[in-house]
């Protein structure tokens, strides 16, 4: 599909489908739309005033113009309350719009920037609408065999304005809309395809091409033979049961100047997690496809930061392995010794994700980083905890939870902070080896990040358990069934964030000198 920034005016304008948006509090037709109902005859206002139409928030209706106007189809489509509007509700109702344009068979679609009385932007306005077309309108097809010919796709999205002066930002939002949403479904791509096509080989394979189309991507892969000359024996520990060898991808994008301490994304990349010798029930097992999300969502954020050509160094980890029962598979009650050189004592071979993650985040010191977010469906206790919808925060640095937050803010990718006090730590203690890799079902999201910090060193640190979003049984607005791509941008905001705060910083830095001079 192909994002195009036109200017014009609506009424005038040819296309298959075209937008016209409405609020709850639109008991009248707006004046905004006043031109365009009087070159239908009145037809707009005819169905406001039969109150066929309310513009609660998802709602779509399609009406035909007969020839009146250019736009072969009105596609009606409601915002909610006006006070009530944000980025997510215009990503939310935008996607619900594309779709069923494209359940009709709709090529060509096109909306009005002007919605009338926001608060943002147009920009804003036009890279919301982007994302939630885009990501709405994903699918994941590529082994459905029959009947192909009849999916169906958009093939051009057009925004329309009659205000020169935003073109070039409203250009570039759409262009990093875009940018980012490829980004989230290469992520989803990853996430859905099932564990006999997406092992940690194939996963390191994703990586090398993904670094091979970018100039400032760079890519090392440890074998298992490296990982144990290093001491990462808790990640092999995961991966002893596995005939599929076990996969460390480092991924180095180099946006920054030299030397500038990197952020550091780790994220977690069990290609399949059978809960090993500690065997997890029959029932979802093969959604256990997708504990590869947090890698996922690393090196689609890798992806969509260098694309995006942010002046930033980022360094992806991703300890990549499956997790299955076997006889060389680790068991509970072994001790590992993990790459810090502290040892774990095993309780649960289920408790997996946590012990390839200690090791990444201790080879993550080799960077000296600026700050360091790990990204895992860590726990089935956070979705006990927070739902389905929203992702746990954890950490050890309270501005980078901050601007975590408002990353979250920002993109819908919602998150909630839970406690890492001291009482926590007391429950992760083993009486034979220095920690135990489960603590019991109390308070199971947060001492699994408890178990986390004490691999960290002294740098910040954030831990995002995305247990909950990473995979949605059912259809949400811009989020079909099935894998989500969470934290793709969420992080991708964090980054776009930092950079401009950099950025901004600079900019006062060089205001001052002159200012000394």
């Amino acid at each position: 599909m192909e994002f195009v920034v036109i200017k014009g005016r609506a009424s005038e304008f040819e296309t298959e489908a075209l937008a016209v948006t409405l609020y709850e509090e639109d008991k009248q037709l707006p004046a905004r739309l006043r031109p365009l109902d009087e070159k239908m005859h009145g037809l707009l206002r005819e169905v406001m005033d039969a109150g066929d139409f309310e513009g609660k928030a998802n709602q779509i209706a399609v009406l035909y113009t007969r020839g009146a106007i250019p736009a072969k189809r009105i596609v009606l489509t409601g915002l909610g309350k006006q006070a009530d509007l944000d980025r997510e509700k215009l990503r939310g109702a935008f996607a619900k719009a594309a779709q069923k344009v494209r359940s009709l068979n709709v090529k060509k679609f096109a909306v009005d920037l002007e919605l009338g009385g926001f608060s943002l932007a147009a920009a804003e306005v036009a890279e919301a609408i982007a994302e939630g077309v885009y990501l709405g309108l994903y699918q994941f097809t590529p082994f459905k065999t029959l009947e192909r010919d009849k999916f169906k796709e958009l093939k051009e999205f057009v925004f329309l304005g009659e205000k020169e002066g935003t073109f070039s930002e409203i250009i570039m939002a759409v262009k990093i809309a875009e940018t980012i949403c490829r980004a989230v479904c290469f992520a989803r791509d990853l996430v859905s395809t099932p564990g006999n096509e997406m092992t940690p080989s194939d996963l390191a394979r994703e990586a090398q091409a993904l670094a091979a189309a970018r100039d400032k991507v760079h890519l090392r892969i440890l074998e298992a033979g490296e990982m144990k000359e290093l001491g990462m024996n808790a990640l092999l520990g995961v991966a002893g049961g596995s005939c599929q060898p076990p996969k460390f991808i480092i991924l180095d994008y180099r946006g920054g100047r030299r030397g500038k301490a990197p952020v550091v994304l780790v994220g977690k990349g069990l290609t399949f997690d059978s809960g090993g010798i500690s065997l997890k029930p029959a029932e979802k097992m093969n959604e256990m496809k997708t504990d590869m999300a947090g890698g996922a969502a690393v090196m689609g954020a890798i992806m969509a930061a260098a694309d995006l050509h942010l002046p930033l160094n980022i360094v992806g980890l991703i300890p990549a392995t499956e997790n299955l029962p076997s006889g060389s598979a680790y068991k509970p009650g072994d001790i590992l010794t993990s790459l810090s050189g502290q040892t774990i004592e095993v309780v649960n071979t289920d408790a997996e994700g946590r012990l390839i993650l200690v090791d990444a985040l201790a080879y993550a010191d080799n960077f000296k980083p600026a700050a360091i977010i790990d990204i895992a469906t860590l726990t089935g206790a956070c979705v006990v905890a927070l739902g389905d919808n929203v992702s746990g925060l954890l950490g050890t640095d309270d501005e980078l939870k901050a601007a975590l937050k408002t990353a979250a803010e920002t993109t819908g990718e919602k998150v909630w902070e839970l406690p890492l006090w001291e009482e926590y730590h007391e429950l992760i203690k083993s009486d034979i080896a220095d920690f135990k890799n489960a603590a019991g079902r109390s308070a199971g999201t947060i001492t699994a990040a408890a178990f986390l910090s004490k691999f960290v060193g002294a740098y910040p640190w954030a831990h995002l358990d995305i247990a909950g979003p990473a995979h949605t049984a059912q259809d949400k607005p811009y989020i079909p069934k099935g894998a989500s791509g969470v934290g793709v941008r969420l992080l991708t905001r964090y980054l776009r964030d930092l950079a401009h705060d950099d950025v901004s910083r600079k900019g006062r830095q060089k205001k001052i000198s002159k200012i000394l001079d």
